[in-house]
């Protein structure tokens, strides 16, 4: 059975929300990846929101594919943002220490209402 990934690019005011839906797994690496791309440009803002609420399974090859967007975004100094994770994934960021370099929600609504410092 081959895993799917889905990304939809929303703005809104001061952010850009990926949606995810499905699996991140090697499959997600490319619509997540032009997904981001869409973010890019002159109207880019500064932090981005990544929305795991419809997301239903997390491999160490999609951590790596979250760790790439980190990266990129680090480098052009936004502010990334995860929002709707399980607790079992809210855990395995945490144990990765992913949760140092990004910033946890409970939901998109609260990831965006947080001041960026």
């Amino acid at each position: 059975m081959q895993s799917s990934c889905e990304v939809t690019v929303r703005r809104v005011p001061d952010a850009v929300v990926l949606e995810m839906r499905g699996d991140i797994d090697s499959s997600a690496a490319k619509p997540l990846q032009t997904a981001y791309a869409e973010t890019l440009g002159a109207q880019m803002a500064h932090r981005v929101v990544l929305d795991f609420t419809a997301v239903d399974y997390i491999n160490s090859t999609g951590i790596a594919v979250i760790v790439g967007i980190l990266a990129q975004a680090r480098a052009e100094r936004r502010v990334v943002a995860a929002s709707g994770l399980s607790d079992h994934y809210r855990q395995i960021f945490e144990i990765t220490r992913l949760s140092d370099f990004i910033q946890m929600y409970a939901d998109v609504d609260d990831a965006i209402a947080t001041p960026t410092a």
